[in-house]
């Protein structure tokens, strides 16, 4: 019997609209908060820089607080591997959204480098373009009981898009310091700070949708557990993904746009324009995700989509012109994130079913690990003048994940997979 929290399990408008059919409506209350979530960190990831910049520190510390917050992340989802399977996820999930009102209110008070480094490692703050925050191993644990096979699927491709869709318009909200500032005679630091103050009341909403969810964890019988028949596959599958997340910490979106404002000098509302259009491109390329990996494969998916998004990225890094660049970045947008959904239900369907918490959480530990490395590298080659190296990076060590992930696991067929 469920308790803790009101039914949710009836059919409503809103979760026939976003849910597929045969999954609990107890995922609903996860992709409206992955929704929300989402318009903070695409505000936050664009205002990041430009923000600290007020505050008086340079390009350098754009990199550490980046590291910072990626570091916090990969502690965190290591304790939720260690306790995931003995705690309910319910509780993890309230703590989490308590943690990021305390990390709005820290940032939009605080001033000095130091204790903003120590808020980024402790809190939820997320400079990339992708969710990398002690909410994603939780979430997607409870996601994957809600479904299976190519429902499961279909799930996590709705979730990645919420994701990417309100990340968008999130980055479009990024312009709104600069209109708060001259309308009501304020300075731009100051609406920034009013930012992260929005960023404190949507922990708030998230955490009172968190309380709808039931506190049973699961339909399968028995305990959940730690790694066991599947470990060596998801040993190999969270070294690779390292290498992918270590390429993309080199352009977390904070530091994209502090290299399109020094490269070219673009305004902080061009920028949020800019990702709004870029989050619509990944957003629109994960509806396709699902249909496309029915036909080629959740593997073929990730690789043959990732390796062109690649090769933009580094033409970018080349580009003289403006609009060209833009251009580059946007084609790269359209697929560098088909991956996410069909990554996350690939890893779900090559586990058993008991080991997914745990292998959500060793999977998403070594990419915020390795991503954590490279943010503080790249903000010291900005800082240098070194402006393409990073995007190159970037783009070759992306392409040879690629084709190292196809190498290794082309054999491994996943539930869902077309014969």
């Amino acid at each position: 019997m469920r308790c803790g929290g009101p039914p949710t399990t009836t059919p409503t408008r809103l979760s026939a609209l976003l849910l597929p059919a045969g999954v609990e409506a107890d995922a609903l209350m996860l992709l409206v908060a992955r929704g929300l979530r989402g318009i903070c960190d695409g505000f936050v990831a664009v205002l990041l820089p430009v923000y600290l910049l007020r505050l008086g520190f340079g390009q350098l510390a754009v990199g550490l607080i980046s590291t910072a917050t990626l570091f916090g992340s990969a502690l965190a989802t290591v304790l939720v591997g260690l306790v995931g399977n003995r705690l309910a996820s319910r509780g993890l999930l309230l703590f989490a959204a308590a943690l990021m009102t305390a990390t709005g209110l820290a940032f939009a008070s605080l001033s000095s480098l130091l204790p903003l480094i120590i808020v980024a490692f402790i809190g939820t703050l997320n400079p990339s373009s992708g969710d990398v925050s002690l909410f994603l191993p939780l979430e997607h644990a409870r996601l994957a009981q809600s479904a299976s096979g190519d429902v499961r699927t279909s799930l996590f491709a709705r979730y990645s898009l919420i994701g990417a869709l309100s990340a968008a318009v999130g980055a479009l909200a990024a312009g709104l310091p600069d209109l708060t500032a001259t309308s009501l005679g304020i300075s731009q630091l100051a609406a920034m700070r009013g930012m992260f103050a929005v960023y404190a009341i949507a922990g708030l909403a998230i955490w009172l949708l968190y309380l709808r969810i039931p506190t049973h964890e699961s339909q399968i019988h028995g305990a959940r557990a730690p790694l066991g028949p599947s470990r060596a596959i998801v040993i190999r599958l969270a070294l690779l993904f390292s290498v992918d997340a270590f390429a993309g910490g080199l352009l977390v979106n904070s530091l994209l746009t502090l290299w399109l404002i020094q490269r070219f000098g673009l305004s902080l509302g061009a920028a949020g324009v800019f990702f709004f259009w870029a989050g619509l491109l990944s957003a629109a390329s994960q509806l396709a995700a699902a249909p496309l990996s029915r036909r080629i494969g959740l593997l073929n998916t990730m690789v043959f989509t990732h390796i062109p998004s690649s090769v933009c990225l580094i033409a970018a890094a080349f580009s003289a012109s403006l609009s060209l660049t833009l251009a580059l970045l946007l084609a790269r947008s359209a697929l560098s994130q088909m991956d996410v959904p069909t990554r996350s239900a690939y890893v779900m369907s090559v586990v058993t079913p008991e080991e997914r918490p745990a292998a959500a959480s060793f999977t998403a530990v070594p990419r915020s690990l390795a991503a954590a490395l490279a943010p503080t590298l790249s903000g010291a080659l900005l800082g240098l003048g070194w402006l393409g190296v990073p995007l190159v990076a970037c783009g070759v060590l992306k392409i040879a994940y690629d084709l190292s992930l196809l190498a290794a696991f082309r054999h491994i067929r996943p539930e869902g997979d077309p014969p």
